[in-house]
């Protein structure tokens, strides 16, 4: 008797770069599944940019050590949403990981843009953590064909994330 055969869904090749969680602040404890929705983000944007495998850390904080970290490393003494930091490391040898970076995201500036934006929390999040990744990636937007670049790319690895274009209400303008 022939067997029935399951419909797959399409399974995506390559490997993901292994992410670290780290929760630095206490606030994040109200986030619930932040940690799949961080490495499912962080796995499709690497699909998209085909970014080799390796590591990277996210760091979950708070806006004080943001601030901190903004103004140590950017001379900006504000805080900010999320800020990268690409390692810039040649590959590994054999068998060793390469070290992509770190990402640092602050909960109440993410917070309390999602609430001004009226948009979902886990939404914003996964928009900075694909952001971040951007960056680690070796993508900027310092110049406005970076930017516009940059944006498309956010928003096509969002939508496989069903999160809406971050950007629309600014297009509309």
């Amino acid at each position: 008797m022939a067997r029935k055969r399951r419909a797959r869904s399409p399974v995506r090749r390559g490997v993901r770069p292994a992410v670290d969680i780290v929760i630095a602040s206490p606030l994040w404890s109200a986030q619930r599944s932040v940690k799949a929705l961080l490495r499912r983000a962080i796995g499709e944007a690497a699909s998209a940019t085909s970014t080799a495998a390796g590591e990277l850390a996210i760091v979950l904080t708070d806006d004080a050590a943001i601030r901190a970290l903004n103004r140590d490393w950017r001379r900006k003494d504000a805080a900010t949403n999320v800020l990268s930091f690409p390692a810039n490391e040649p590959r590994g040898a054999r068998g060793i990981p390469r070290l992509l970076g770190d990402i640092v995201i602050a909960y109440e500036t993410t917070e309390r843009e999602a609430r001004a934006e009226h948009k979902p929390f886990a939404h914003h999040l996964a928009h900075l953590a694909v952001h971040g990744f951007l960056h680690l990636a070796g993508y900027d937007h310092a110049a406005d064909e970076e930017a516009a670049a940059m944006e498309r790319l956010e928003t096509a690895i969002l939508a496989r994330l069903d999160v809406p274009d971050p950007y629309v209400a600014r297009r509309a303008i």
